[in-house]
């Protein structure tokens, strides 16, 4: 019986997490250190991440894959897109 409510929480845990790509375009340098901030603050939802600096346009482009429940992904893009001369919009799996 112990068993069946351990494997019905495993199950109830994955359907609640989503996987997402995070696009991130990073346009002011010192924006730099806040956006590793959040991105750390937020490490444990973090699969991989990729940053790809565009130089002779001054633009950071970073993308991170996630492995979170929809509203901890909602807010690692709102804490992103809060800080000055960053965007970040987030695509989720379809379900």
């Amino acid at each position: 019986m112990c068993e069946q409510n351990v494997t019905a929480n495993v199950s109830e845990t994955v359907i609640d997490k989503r996987v997402a790509v995070i696009g991130i375009i990073v346009s002011e340098p010192s924006a730099v250190e806040s956006v590793n901030g959040v991105l750390h603050e937020f490490g444990e939802y973090i699969v991989g991440r990729m940053g790809l600096p565009l130089r002779d346009r001054n633009v950071n482009a970073i993308s991170v894959v996630t492995d979170a429940p929809a509203g901890v992904i909602n807010a690692i893009t709102g804490k992103l897109g809060g800080i000055n001369g960053v965007s970040a919009k987030a695509l989720f799996q379809k379900l």
